[in-house]
């Protein structure tokens, strides 16, 4: 995963736990963490609006367009 200061996106894969508060195939927002990173966890704001830590592993980085991020973003 790439560590940057902005928020990036990323594709949720697998459906192993975590259904309440993920959905499998859903693009979700990210928050840079450094430390949860070097465990191999990312910070990922879920369904209720808040950021928690996930295995990383559950995750693909998506790139997407600016102008798409930026719509993104907003109604966040």
């Amino acid at each position: 995963m790439n560590t940057n200061s902005t928020s990036q996106f990323i594709v949720r894969l697998k459906n192993n736990g975590y259904e309440a508060s993920l959905e499998p195939r859903k693009i979700y927002q990210t928050i840079p963490d450094k430390e949860a990173e070097s465990h191999k966890m990312i910070r990922v704001i879920d369904e209720s609006g808040e950021d928690y830590l996930f295995p990383a592993s559950l995750f693909s980085p998506i790139s997407l367009p600016q102008e798409l991020i930026a719509e993104l973003a907003l109604s966040a």
